[in-house]
C-alpha cells in the first residue's frame, strides 16, 4: 500500500540524535522528502545518508539552533528555497533537552536559560517561522516532542517540568488557533528512554547517564520515531492530540521496575 508520506516535505529540528535522527530514517523508509537541523553540523551528514538509505525522496540538512531568532530565520529561508513554492507537511519540534538536576535553592541561570529557550522559545520561534510553509491544508501536522516531565514533577527538574509544561500548553493552544486550516497539531511525551537526553543533563558524565537506566528496559528512539510517523500518517480527519509513552517498567516518574543484578 502506498505510504501517505510519500513525496511528502517533513521538517525535523534536533536531528543530529536521538529522537529528531530516528524520525529522518523513520520518514526516510516512507519515502518522504526530508529538510533537517541541528547545532552539531557535523552528524547531520550521517543522518542524512542513513535517511537516503532507508528510502527518503530528499534529505537535506543545515545548521540550526532553535535558541537563536536569526538562526532559526536563516534555516527557514534555506527551508523556503527547498521546498520551491511547495507545501511543508509535517513540522516535528524535536529540540530540547534537559540541562542539570539542581534543586531550585542550587540551581544555575545557565541551565534554567537553555532549558527555556530550547524547549519553549525554540519551539515557538520555529512554529512561528514555519507556519507561512504551511498553507492551510488536509492532513499536514505539527508534532511537538513533549516529555512525562511536562505532567509530573520532580525533584531537581523545576526548569524542565515548566519548560515541558509550557511545550503541552503551547500544542494545546496551538490546536485552537489552527482549528480550520486542516493543520493538525499534537504532542508525544515520552517517559524514560535511552539516547543521549541523560548525557547532556548530566554534562557529559556518561556513567551516571548510564546509571538512570540500569535494571530496566527504557524506551528507544525508534519507539518514539515510530510513534511520530504513525501520528502524520493518520487520515486527515484524525488528529492525535496528545500521547503518553513509557516503557512497561515505568508506572511514573520514580516508579521504575529494576531487575536485580546478576
Amino acid at each position: 500500500m502506498k505510504s501517505s508520506l510519500k513525496n511528502k516535505w517533513v521538517l525535523i529540528t534536533g536531528a543530529s540524535s536521538g529522537f529528531g535522527a530516528a524520525a529522518a530514517t523513520a520518514f526516510g523508509a516512507h519515502g518522504a522528502k526530508l529538510l533537517f537541523g541541528a547545532r552539531r553540523v557535523d552528524r547531520l551528514e550521517k543522518v542524512a545518508t542513513h535517511a537516503k538509505k532507508s528510502g527518503a525522496a530528499a534529505a537535506h540538512f543545515h545548521e540550526l539552533d532553535v535558541s537563536q531568532t536569526g538562526s532559526v530565520e536563516a534555516f527557514m529561508a534555506w527551508a523556503k528555497a527547498k521546498l520551491k513554492s511547495r507545501t511543508l507537511y509535517v513540522l516535528i519540534n524535536n529540540a530540547g533537552g534537559a540541562h542539570g538536576l539542581d534543586s531550585v535553592a542550587t540551581g544555575k541561570d545557565a541551565d534554567w536559560e537553555t532549558t527555556f529557550q530550547t524547549n519553549v522559545l525554540g519551539l515557538l520561534r520555529v512554529t512561528r517561522a514555519a507556519l507561512p510553509l504551511m498553507p492551510p491544508h488536509a492532513g499536514a501536522s505539527i508534532i511537538n516532542i513533549g516529555s512525562i516531565a511536562g505532567r509530573t514533577a520532580y525533584a531537581g527538574a523545576s526548569a524542565y517540568c515548566a519548560a515541558k509544561a509550557g511545550e503541552l500548553q503551547i500544542t494545546r493552544v496551538l490546536r485552537h488557533e489552527l482549528l480550520g486550516t486542516g493543520i493538525r497539531v499534537g504532542t508525544i511525551d515520552p517517559g524514560l528512554a535511552e539516547t543521549e537526553f541523560s548525557t547532556v543533563r548530566f554534562k557529559g558524565d556518561r556513567q551516571k547517564a548510564a546509571e538512570v537506566y540500569v535494571g530496566m528496559n527504557p524506551l528507544t528512539a525508534t519507539d518514539i520515531a515510530e510513534t511520530i510517523v504513525w501520528v502524520a500518517s493518520r487520515p486527515p480527519h484524525v488528529n492525535i492530540d496528545e500521547i503518553l509513552v513509557k516503557p512497561t517498567d515505568q508506572a511514573e516518574i520514580g516508579k521504575v521496575f529494576r531487575r536485580p543484578k546478576k
